[in-house]
C-alpha cells in the first residue's frame, strides 16, 4: 500500500503544478486585459501641423481601448496610417494607467510642382498633400504629380535626397532645385548666386561648403557658387559648368 501511495504522490504533485501554472497564466491574462490596468491618460507629443488634432484623436481613441500591460503598437500605427506625415511611433507604458506616445514626423523638404499644382513632399518621396505647412519650401519641377502616395521617379527622388540633406536654415533660402545641363543647381531666393552642386553625391558637405562661401564677404556679387568639390568651393561667373572651378574661396 505504501509503495502504491509513493507512486501516486508524484503524479498528484505533477497535476497540482500544472493546475497552478494554468491558474497563474490565466490570472495574468485576466489582469493584463482587465480594467485594473486600463489606459486612462494618453500623452502624445511630436505631432504638428493642420491635422495634428485628428492624429491625436485617433491615437487617443485607440490607446484607451488598451491596457498598460497589453499595448498593441501595430494597432496604434494602423490608427494613423491614413496620415502620411506620421513616420513612426515610440510608445512607453507607465503603469498603472498612462501611455506615452511620441510621434516621429516626416518633414517636408520640397514642393513638387506640375501643371500649376504644388504638393509638399518628404525626403523619402512621401506626398504630404494638405497635411503640412508649405511655406519656405524649395520647388522641384515634375512633368506630372504622382497618382499614388509617393514619388517614384528616380531623378525626382535624387533631387529630394539632396534637399533632405540641406540644413533647414539653408534650405529656406532655396527657391528651387533644378538641372542645368548635366548639373544640379540650386537657385536662391532674392536673386542670390546660384549654387552648382554637380551630381547628387555628398550633398551635406556641399550645402555646408555653400553656406560657408555665402557667409564670406569675398563672394559678394558672384553669380554662382561652385561646390562640386566641397573641399574647394569657388565663387565666380557661370560659364564653366562642365568642369569644376579652380578658383577657391577660403
Amino acid at each position: 500500500m505504501g509503495a502504491r501511495l509513493a507512486r501516486v504522490r508524484p503524479r498528484v504533485w505533477g497535476i497540482a503544478v500544472v493546475l497552478l501554472a494554468g491558474a497563474l497564466v490565466g490570472g495574468w491574462f485576466w489582469v493584463r486585459d482587465s480594467s485594473l490596468a486600463r489606459v486612462k491618460v494618453v500623452a502624445i507629443s511630436g505631432i504638428t501641423g493642420p491635422e495634428a488634432p485628428d492624429v491625436r484623436a485617433a491615437l487617443d481613441q485607440a490607446a484607451r481601448e488598451m491596457t498598460t500591460l497589453h499595448v498593441d503598437e501595430q494597432r496604434l500605427r494602423r490608427a494613423v496610417a491614413v496620415y502620411p506625415q506620421v513616420k513612426d511611433l515610440q510608445v512607453e507604458a507607465k503603469p498603472l494607467h498612462e501611455l506615452r506616445i511620441s510621434v516621429t514626423e516626416r518633414q517636408p523638404v520640397a514642393l513638387l510642382s506640375a501643371g500649376g499644382q504644388r504638393v509638399p513632399v518628404a525626403g523619402d518621396g512621401t506626398l504630404l498633400r494638405g497635411r503640412v505647412s508649405s511655406a519656405d519650401l524649395p520647388a522641384i519641377k515634375a512633368d506630372a504629380l504622382p497618382a499614388g502616395p509617393a514619388v517614384t521617379d528616380p531623378e525626382e527622388l535624387d533631387l529630394l535626397s539632396v534637399l533632405a540633406d540641406a540644413p533647414a536654415p539653408m534650405r529656406r533660402h532655396v527657391d528651387r532645385l533644378e538641372r542645368a545641363r548635366t548639373q544640379l543647381v540650386a537657385v536662391l531666393r532674392g536673386g542670390g548666386p546660384d549654387i552648382v552642386l554637380g551630381d547628387a553625391s555628398r550633398p551635406r558637405a556641399k550645402w555646408v561648403a555653400a553656406a560657408r562661401v555665402l557667409g564670406d564677404s569675398s563672394s559678394q556679387g558672384a553669380s554662382y557658387i561652385d561646390v562640386r568639390l566641397p573641399e574647394r568651393p569657388a565663387a565666380g561667373g557661370f560659364d564653366t559648368l562642365d568642369q569644376p572651378s579652380t578658383s577657391t574661396v577660403g
